[in-house]
C-alpha cells in the first residue's frame, strides 16, 4: 500500500512526537517517583531511538 508524502509526512512526525511524549513522560514520572533526576533525560533518549527505529522499519527498510 503506498503512501503519498504529505501522509508520510506527518506519520513519521506523529511517531518522533509519540516517542518523545511516551518516553519522556515515563521518565518524568520515574523522576518524580524515585526522586532522581537523569530519567527523563534517558526516556528522551530512548523515545527518540525507538521512534527512528519504527519509522526506519516502516519507511526505510527495503
Amino acid at each position: 500500500m503506498a503512501m503519498n508524502d504529505d501522509a508520510a509526512f506527518w506519520s513519521i512526525l506523529a511517531y518522533l512526537i509519540s516517542g518523545l511524549v511516551f518516553w519522556g513522560g515515563a521518565g518524568a514520572l520515574g523522576d518524580h517517583f524515585l526522586g532522581t533526576h537523569f530519567l527523563l533525560i534517558v526516556g528522551l533518549v530512548l523515545g527518540i531511538g525507538s521512534s527512528f527505529w519504527l519509522i526506519w522499519l516502516r519507511f526505510l527498510k527495503s
